[in-house]
């Protein structure tokens, strides 16, 4: 392939909050990706910016990408999972089954081609760059979006044309968690359950416990899905995420399955470097009789954490975006509640939130973008090969202690307890 210098790729064809799409003259099957800065949470868009994240999303995207179509990474998986404590064996056998025998001999697939090297342009597919960049080169699949549609008052979407369709991006967010925090959204609609429906709940999660409580474990993995393609991201049973995926059954079973093993690949990558992995949301795409990895995977995609102790207390720092939205919640509550009452209100109207939120949202302090940009930089550094791990967990450690004197500091440590004191 030709090389695509980044300052020739003219227009966007899309551009998100964190992310930018550009078309490549003459190869329709693939496009560029670039990944920006800035940094979307609650699901307002883009509200902050950590300075070289941009570069930091791209290089951890290209090497998980490509460790992933490596089959090495995948046996090394398998003996993870063969000596991981807390699975119960039943689960550890259906893992150690079919798919992952698959990946073991010739890797997964996934949408990733390589990165541009951001002087010359050329594309890296072993390796990175010379000059690493902001911009992989990914295949192309479509995206269908379901019809929308009202009966009797209620909002409905109709996916009936997606069993008939090829190449397509599943419209399904695929959410496994190792365990449960006090941010997780099935453990607040647990929360506001009675005892009955939290138990049916609990179990329909996979939990055997039949409860659900904050900083724990599992003894195997939860594996939920969400809408993709709705005005708002829409908590869904297998049963429906089955009737609306346009897979059928052997596909949609490999989907999960696949989500599960990815998750693992990234769970043994930030556990190298001190953090304990907690969930990831992947997205598929459906090519022919196959189901490929797509879409953007960086620290924001998952949740990974450190504990740490300060004042004799124990906390819980985070190493995504989690960071940032546990500011938002503890500095800024007044923003939260406005949030909070658009979303009530938008969701008896059939619209988005962000068109009936009129509040601004708030600066965040430098110091703080700061301490986020520390930590991201550190993480970028590993996935380079210029840190070693041990020194990589040390700054992590350093960050963390930062954040957690900042909010002693602004007086908040009791809020940000609240949160994620253990």
């Amino acid at each position: 392939m030709n090389p695509i210098p980044p300052d020739q790729l003219g227009e966007p064809f899309y551009e998100g909050s964190v992310q930018r799409l550009f078309p490549v003259p003459g190869e329709d099957s693939i496009m560029v990706t670039q990944t920006t800065a800035r940094g979307s949470v609650f699901d307002v868009g883009a509200l902050f910016e950590i300075p070289g994240h941009d570069v930091n999303r791209a290089v951890f995207r290209h090497v998980l990408y490509s460790k992933m179509g490596d089959p090495e990474t995948w046996k090394a998986v398998a003996d993870s999972i063969k000596n991981a404590p807390e699975l119960d064996e039943a689960y550890r056998a259906e893992l150690l089954s079919g798919t992952l025998g698959e990946c073991c001999k010739v890797g997964s697939r996934t949408h990733h081609e390589g990165m541009l090297d951001a002087v010359s342009g050329e594309i890296s597919r072993d390796g990175l760059p010379e000059n690493p960049s902001a911009y992989n080169v990914v295949r192309r699949y479509q995206i269908l979006k379901p019809e929308r549609t009202e009966f009797l008052g209620a909002h409905l979407f109709d996916y009936s044309k997606y069993p008939t369709e090829d190449g397509f991006v599943v419209p399904l967010e695929y959410i496994v968690r190792f365990g449960i925090t006090s941010a997780s959204s099935v453990y607040k609609k647990f929360l506001k359950m009675d005892v009955r429906a939290q138990k049916s709940f609990a179990q329909e999660l996979g939990v055997a416990s039949g409860s659900l409580e904050a900083w724990q474990y599992l003894n195997r993995p939860i594996n939920d899905c969400t809408s993709k393609f709705e005005p708002e991201d829409r908590m869904v049973s297998k049963q429906e995420a089955l009737a609306m995926c346009g897979l059928n059954g052997d596909l949609f079973v490999k989907s999960g399955k696949m989500a599960v093993l990815g998750a693992w690949v990234v769970r043994q990558l930030v556990e190298q470097i001190g953090l304990l992995m907690w969930d990831i949301k992947w997205e598929f795409a459906k090519d022919g009789d196959d189901i490929v990895f797509v879409d953007t995977i960086d620290t924001d995609s998952m949740r990974a954490t450190l504990f740490l102790e300060l004042d004799g207390r124990k906390f819980v720092t985070h190493f995504n975006k989690q960071a940032m939205r546990d500011y938002f919640t503890v500095m800024h509550t007044d923003w939260i509640d406005a949030i909070n009452a658009a979303k009530a209100e938008a969701a008896t109207k059939g619209v988005a939130f962000t068109e009936l939120l009129e509040v601004s949202p708030p600066v965040v302090d430098p110091d703080f973008i700061d301490i986020q940009t520390r930590k991201m930089d550190a993480i970028r550094e590993y996935m380079l090969g210029n840190l070693a791990a041990d020194a990589t967990k040390s700054q992590l450690e350093a960050a963390g202690m930062d954040e957690l004197n900042f909010f002693k500091t602004a007086g908040k440590l009791d809020a940000f307890g609240v949160l994620n004191e253990v």
